[in-house]
């Protein structure tokens, strides 16, 4: 496996399939599926690259499996934190051990860049992630956001882990 920051020269069809279908794996209870079907492959991973944000892969054998994203803190509250805004795998890589390389990767560039503190926001009802966060060290906060996807209200809630 390689772990490495995505270019301009990298496949983004291929980047927003994982978050497509990391979304409609991880969310399919939690998000109503007639949104998640509905949404168009473009809006899927629409950041890429942008807004200050660095995006890692993982590939194996030449084939990108999996992305993450870090940056600043995008929060004028936790402006001294860097963050972690994106975590996704193929859902037949889960398991693998390749989040924990993109954490890695992300928390090492992060510290690297100076931040001693990075948070990161996850759907209150995503235990999966959340245990995988919380065995990798993230703290939850009482910090949160409520928000309403495809008609239907969700928390977001953060978690810190200090480098």
């Amino acid at each position: 496996m390689i772990i490495r920051n995505i270019t301009e020269n990298d496949n983004f069809v291929a980047i927003r399939e994982i978050y497509e279908r990391s979304w409609k794996s991880a969310y399919r209870d939690i998000i109503p599926k007639e949104w998640l079907d509905s949404r168009p492959k473009e809006k899927w991973g629409g950041n890429i690259l942008k807004n200050g944000r660095v995006e890692t892969g993982a590939f194996i054998d030449g084939k990108i499996v999996g992305t993450a994203c870090y940056c600043q803190s995008r929060w004028d509250k936790f402006k001294d934190f860097g963050e972690v805004v994106t975590i996704y795998l193929l859902p037949e890589y889960i398991g693998q051990g390749i989040g924990y390389a993109l954490m890695e990767h992300c928390i090492s560039a992060l510290k690297g860049l100076g931040y001693d503190k990075v948070l990161l926001w996850v759907l209150e009802e995503n235990t999966r992630a959340r245990a995988f966060y919380e065995r990798y060290g993230f703290v939850l906060t009482d910090e949160f956001i409520d928000d309403n996807i495809g008609g239907r209200d969700v928390r977001e809630v953060m978690y810190v882990l200090n480098v």
